[in-house]
C-alpha cells in the first residue's frame, strides 16, 4: 500500500480523479431540440441533435475543483444527444477535453460515449410523433410547388412544444397509433413496433492531470461490465467510489497501480527533472499531419496566430492540440484554448484574438462551408485530409530542415511512417497468441539452468506479472495473456516515442535560448514596484539578444519575442527573484545549468551549428522503469454499505447509482482511518506572494477567463466581446510603450557611440 495516501477527507488535488459524470437523456424533460447545433429541420428526427443533460455527478463539488455543469455537459456531448435504430452503427467512442479554471489550472475530461436502448415509452412515442410530423410537413411542402411552406403543416415550434408536453397517457396512445398509410416505410423513419430506439450516453472522468491511458482503461472496463452478461464482482458504486476517494495521484517520479472492474491499471508521473506528463500520442499527431506540416503548425502556435483544427473525430482534435502544446516546453499557450468547440459556441471563431480551437467536421462538409471572418492570420488544420494551411508570411522555424530530419529519424526508429497520411505502424514482434502456465514453467526452467540473458529475464518477469494479473495465463476481461502483453508493449512504445520526440524539440529551445538569462533586465528594486510598473517596463533586451543570433533565425525570433508566451516566460524569470520559479521554467533552467556544466554552448552563438539531441536513450529509462514495475498500489475496491436491492446488474443499461455512497467518501470509507491526510504539494506559479500580488501577476489577466467562454448566454457573449476589446486595448498600450522604450534605448546607444567615437578621435 502507498504510504501517506490522502483519505477521502483530503484535498481533491491529491486524488487521481475529481469527478465522475454521467450525461445523457433526461426522460423527465423529454426531447428538447439543440437549437444551436446548426442543423436543418429537413433532416429526419432520428438524425437530429437533442439537448443532453448531466444526469449525475459525484461528488457534488470540492473546494479546489468546483463542478461546472454546463461546460462539462457541452464538452462531453458537443453535438448533443444522438439517436440510432437497430439498423445503424452503434459503436462506442472515446474522446477527451480540457477545461481551464479561473486560477489558470486545467482539468481534463475523458469520455466514453456509447448507445443505450431507450426504455421510456414517452420518449419512444415522442420520436414517433416527430417522424409523423416531419413526413407530413415534407409531403405537403413537396406537393405545393407555389409555396415554400403549407399553412396546414405544423410549425417547428408547435412540434417542439407538443413533444415536451407529452404525458404518459399521450405516450401510450401514440405508441398504439399506426403511421399514416401514405408515409410508407421510408428511409429514416421510425416505428416502435418494428424498430428499437437507442440514444447516446456519456461516462466521464474528470482528473487534475492528463492521465489519458489510465482513464481510458477505467472507463472502457466500466462500460464492458455494463454490457457483459455476467455481473461484475462488486457493484459499480464500489469501483467509482474507489477511483474518486481511494486512488491518489502518483507522486512525482513514481507510478501507481489501481484496480478497475476487470483488471489493474497503471499510471505514472515524471520526476522533477523530467519533461511534464504527456500521455497524448505524439506519434499519431505526426502520422496524421506529417512532420513538415506539424512543424509549420508549431511555428504558427509559437507566433500566436489563430489556430483552427478541423476533423470528424473529437479525439483527433485533442490529440493534435495537446500534442502541439506539449512541444512548446518551456513556454505555455496564453490565449483561448478550446480544442473541442461545442456547436453553441461557434461564435467564438470571430474572436479578434489569438486562439487554438477545434471544431467537428460535419459529414461531407468542406472548409468552404465554414463562415470565417478573417483568414489572413489563420492557420487552418484539416486533420482528416492531412493538410495545414499556414497564415500569410509565416517564417521558417530555425534550422527547420535539420529538425525535420531528426524527427523523421526518431519516428523511423519506432517503425512509424513520418510523412503523414497514415496512422499505421510497422507491426511489432507479436507475443505468442496464448501463453499458458506451462510456457511460463518452461521459461522458469531455462532461468534455473542459466539459459536466459538479461533481456530475457526482464521479459520473463513481466510475463509472470501479467500472468498473475490475468489469473495464471488465462483470460482477463476477454484478453489472453499474449494479447495483454502486446497491448502493454504498444503503450510502452508510444510512451517512449512521446518522450523522445519532446526531447528533440526541447533541445531546440535549449539551443536557441540557452543564454536568455544574460538578456533579462532586472530593473525593479522590489516586488511591489515591479508589479506596479509591469506593463510599462521592458524585462528583456531584445535588440542585444537578436544581434547575437544567426541571420537565418531573425525572421522567426524577432516575431516570437513579441508574443505573450515569451513575455510571460520572462516575467516569471524576473518574479523568481522574490518567489518560487514556475515549474516548467525550473526544469528548463536546470537543463541549461547542466548544459553549461558540460560546456556545450558555442562561444559564437551567431554561427552555431545544429546539434542533435544527445539524451534520447537516457530520457526514457526512468519512465520505462516506472511503467514496468509500479512503485505503489492503491487500496482495492471493496463492498460499500448499500441499500438492499441497489447495485443490481442489468445488461446493457448503466444503473442509477446510489448517490449517498458516492457523494461523500468519508461516510462510507471504512478504511479511511488507516490513512493520514497529507497536505498536497502545490505547484503554484506565484508561490510566496500574497493574494493582492497573486491577482496582479495572475496569467489569467492576459486573456478573458476561460470558464466564461463556455457560457453561451447572450449576457456572457456580450461580456466576452467586451473582454476581447479590453484585452486588445491593453495589448496595444503595452506594445506602444515597448516601442517607445526601444526608441529611447536606440537613441541612447547612438549618443553613446557618438561620444565614444569622439573620444577615440580626440583623446584627452
Amino acid at each position: 500500500m502507498m504510504s501517506g495516501v490522502t483519505s477521502a477527507t483530503g484535498s481533491a488535488s491529491c486524488r487521481f480523479a475529481q469527478h465522475f459524470v454521467v450525461c445523457g437523456l433526461d426522460t423527465e424533460t423529454g426531447l428538447e431540440p439543440e437549437e444551436l447545433a446548426g442543423e436543418s429541420f429537413e433532416q429526419s428526427p432520428i438524425r437530429r441533435s437533442f439537448r443532453s443533460k448531466v444526469l449525475a455527478h459525484y461528488p457534488e463539488s470540492t473546494d479546489r475543483s468546483p463542478f461546472n455543469r454546463d461546460a462539462v455537459n457541452m464538452l462531453c456531448m458537443p453535438r448533443g444527444l444522438s439517436f440510432r435504430s437497430q439498423t445503424d452503427s452503434r459503436d462506442s467512442h472515446f474522446h477527451s477535453f480540457t477545461v481551464a479554471r479561473d486560477d489558470g489550472t486545467h482539468s481534463y475530461g475523458f469520455v466514453h460515449m456509447y448507445y443505450e436502448e431507450v426504455t421510456s415509452a414517452q420518449i419512444t412515442a415522442a420520436m414517433q410523433t416527430l417522424h409523423q410530423m416531419h413526413h407530413v410537413e415534407h409531403h405537403s411542402t413537396s406537393s405545393s410547388s407555389h409555396s415554400t411552406s403549407s399553412a396546414s403543416s405544423p410549425s417547428t415550434s408547435s412540434m417542439d412544444s407538443l413533444v415536451s408536453s407529452l404525458d404518459e397517457s399521450d405516450a401510450a396512445s401514440l405508441a398504439e397509433r399506426p403511421l399514416l398509410a401514405c408515409l410508407g416505410c421510408t428511409v429514416g423513419s421510425f416505428q416502435p413496433a418494428r424498430d428499437t430506439l437507442y440514444v447516446s450516453k456519456a461516462l466521464c472522468l474528470l482528473t487534475p492531470l492528463p492521465f489519458l491511458l489510465a482513464a481510458r482503461h477505467f472507463l472502457s472496463q466500466l462500460h464492458q461490465a455494463v454490457t457483459s452478461h455476467a455481473a461484475p464482482p462488486l457493484p459499480l458504486e464500489s469501483y467509482i467510489h474507489n477511483i474518486l476517494y481511494e486512488v491518489p495521484a502518483p507522486p512525482p517520479g513514481r507510478s501507481l497501480r489501481f484496480h478497475g472492474v476487470q483488471g489493474p491499471i497503471v499510471c505514472q508521473q515524471p520526476g522533477p527533472e523530467e519533461l511534464p506528463l504527456g500521455d497524448y500520442p505524439l506519434g499519431e499527431a505526426f502520422s496524421l499531419l506529417g512532420v513538415e506540416n506539424l512543424v509549420r503548425l508549431l511555428t504558427s502556435v509559437l507566433l500566436e496566430t489563430q489556430i483552427l483544427l478541423y476533423s470528424q473525430d473529437y479525439q483527433r482534435l485533442m490529440t493534435v492540440a495537446e500534442g502541439i502544446t506539449t512541444l512548446l516546453f518551456p513556454f505555455q499557450w496564453q490565449h483561448i484554448y478550446l480544442p473541442i468547440l461545442p456547436a453553441p459556441l461557434h461564435h467564438l471563431l470571430d474572436a479578434p484574438v489569438p486562439f487554438l480551437m477545434g471544431i467537428q467536421r460535419r459529414d461531407g462538409a468542406q472548409r468552404s462551408t465554414l463562415e470565417l471572418s478573417n483568414e489572413a492570420n489563420l492557420c487552418f488544420v484539416d486533420i482528416d485530409n492531412h493538410r495545414v494551411d499556414p497564415p500569410e508570411d509565416l517564417p521558417l522555424f530555425p534550422d527547420q530542415l535539420e529538425l525535420i530530419q531528426e524527427v523523421n529519424e526518431v519516428l523511423l526508429r519506432f517503425g512509424l511512417q513520418p510523412y503523414g497520411g497514415s496512422t499505421t505502424t510497422k507491426p511489432a514482434p507479436a507475443a505468442p497468441p496464448c501463453l499458458s502456465s506451462l510456457v511460463l514453467e518452461d521459461l522458469m526452467e531455462d532461468r534455473r539452468n542459466g539459459n536466459l540473458g538479461g533481456e530475457e529475464l526482464a521479459v520473463l518477469e513481466r510475463l509472470q506479472a501479467l500472468a498473475r494479473r490475468c489469473g495464471g495465463g488465462g483470460m482477463a476481461g476477454g484478453k489472453t495473456l499474449g494479447r495483454a502483453f502486446e497491448e502493454e508493449e504498444e503503450e510502452l512504445k508510444a510512451a517512449k516515442m512521446n518522450v523522445q520526440l519532446r526531447e528533440v524539440f526541447a533541445g531546440r529551445f535549449t539551443s536557441m535560448f540557452g543564454r536568455y538569462e544574460e538578456f533579462v533586465i532586472h530593473s525593479a528594486p522590489d516586488l511591489e514596484s515591479w508589479l506596479g510598473n509591469r506593463e510599462g517596463t521592458s524585462n528583456f533586451d531584445k535588440g542585444s539578444f537578436l544581434s547575437a543570433q544567426p541571420a537565418t533565425h531573425l525572421h522567426f525570433l524577432s516575431r516570437f519575442l513579441e508574443t505573450a508566451m515569451f513575455s510571460s516566460f520572462v516575467d516569471s524569470k524576473v518574479l523568481s527573484r522574490w518567489a518560487d520559479r514556475e515549474p516548467l521554467q525550473r526544469v528548463f533552467d536546470r537543463r541549461l545549468e547542466r548544459e553549461r556544466l558540460y560546456n556545450t554552448f558555442e562561444d559564437d552563438p551567431g554561427n552555431r551549428h545544429y546539434r542533435k539531441c544527445t539524451v534520447l536513450h537516457e530520457s526514457v529509462q526512468a519512465m520505462e522503469r516506472r511503467l514496468l514495475k509500479a512503485d505503489h498500489t492503491a487500496i482495492h475496491p471493496h463492498l460499500l454499505d448499500m441499500r438492499i436491492g441497489q447495485g443490481r446488474h442489468q445488461q446493457g443499461c448503466f444503473p442509477r447509482l446510489q448517490a449517498d455512497v458516492l457523494a461523500q467518501g468519508h461516510h462510507t470509507n471504512k478504511w479511511s482511518s488507516r490513512y493520514i491526510p497529507k497536505r498536497p504539494v502545490t505547484t503554484e506559479t506565484t508561490s510566496g506572494l500574497d493574494n493582492d500580488q497573486r491577482e496582479k501577476f495572475s496569467p489569467g489577466r492576459r486573456i478573458l477567463c476561460q470558464s466564461k467562454l463556455l457560457d453561451p448566454s447572450p449576457s456572457a457573449v456580450t461580456q466576452t466581446q467586451r473582454g476581447f476589446v479590453e484585452g486588445l486595448l491593453r495589448e496595444c498600450r503595452v506594445k506602444v510603450r515597448g516601442l517607445l522604450k526601444a526608441s529611447e534605448c536606440s537613441i541612447l546607444k547612438i549618443k553613446w557611440l557618438s561620444v565614444s567615437q569622439i573620444g577615440t578621435l580626440f583623446p584627452i
